[in-house]
């Protein structure tokens, strides 16, 4: 399979291209990045000079660049997205211009080239917040801030081009992920980094709000399956069931680096800050997968990766 990873220079999308070209020998992926402030070709160190490998710099908004691309793929997975909050609470025009112009893009791009199966990575934010219970794939919509908004507006353009156009599109909502490659504006590389420094740990309001965490291997592997197996049309929730408060990770940073809870600070609350997210996940689970890696191994990893 030949394969178009949209934002591969991030976070999760780096650790897509590097999973994908470990465990399958007769892929090829072409990555697209922009290389804005939260990507960068340190993130594909191991593969860039990998013959089964491209790397190319650009962005998804480029109509002519993005046909070219996908002219010979058999597969996009969009990955592009500006995804920090605040970001998008301070201004939310690049991520209505990078999350749905940018998707839509590239979902024109995959009708015009008749692209096998188009991924389109999303999150568990477009439900909005759920006090009791988990979120399946049937419940309604509900952002609650800007960047949530523009995600929920891409899944649904998506789906869109699954009913008009025929475009084999596949969903994934996904909870938090932590691991290697993470911009550090992230809660955890962040407060590890801070933590390690001795410096003070701002957590916003009484750090209850709940978030529900996953190794991003664990995520690559249910991606890859979902790419591969899964049903066009379809929606599938990744969730781990590892639920913690923003206290309880804060504190359990602190523990990893021997810190103290006096680092701790409280700060006003974000706008808009939902108190919890939680995804039921059979659908992906009948496919074969599980989560494997525990929060606490995952945090030992990431101690060893940042610090």
């Amino acid at each position: 399979m030949r394969i178009l990873v949209t934002g591969g220079a991030g976070f999760i999308g780096s650790n897509f291209v590097h999973y994908v070209l470990d465990k399958h020998d007769e892929d090829e992926i072409v990555t697209l990045d922009a290389l804005t402030y939260a990507g960068s070709r340190d993130n594909l160190d191991g593969v860039l000079d990998d013959p089964r490998h491209e790397f190319v710099e650009g962005d998804i908004r480029d109509r002519d660049l993005v046909a070219e691309l996908v002219e010979d793929v058999d597969a996009i997975v969009n990955f592009a997205a500006e995804s920090h909050v605040d970001r998008s609470i301070q201004g939310a025009e690049p991520f209505v211009s990078t999350n749905v112009q940018g998707t839509q893009t590239l979902l024109d791009a995959a009708v015009e080239a008749n692209v096998d199966r188009f991924l389109q990575i999303s999150t568990d934010e477009v439900y909005g917040q759920i006090l009791e219970g988990k979120f399946s794939e049937d419940d309604r919509l509900n952002p609650r801030n800007p960047y949530s908004a523009t995600k929920a507006s891409a899944d649904l353009l998506a789906k869109s081009y699954q009913t008009t156009h025929g475009l084999s599109v596949l969903i994934t909502r996904t909870c938090n992920n932590f691991g290697p490659r993470q911009h550090s504006e992230k809660l955890i590389p962040k407060f590890l980094q801070k933590a390690a420094a001795g410096e003070e740990l701002p957590v916003y309001g009484d750090g209850s709000n709940v978030r529900e965490w996953i190794y991003v291997e664990d995520n690559c592997r249910a991606l890859d399956l979902v790419l591969r197996e899964g049903e066009p049309g379809e929606v599938y929730n990744i969730g781990s069931d590892e639920e913690r408060t923003n206290l309880e990770v804060t504190e359990a940073i602190l523990n990893a680096v021997g810190g103290s809870k006096d680092q701790i600070t409280f700060v006003e609350d974000r706008a808009g800050h939902d108190q919890r997210y939680a995804l039921e996940s059979n659908k992906v689970k009948e496919l074969g997968w599980r989560a494997t890696t525990s929060f606490e191994e995952g945090l030992e990893r990431a101690v060893d990766y940042y610090l």
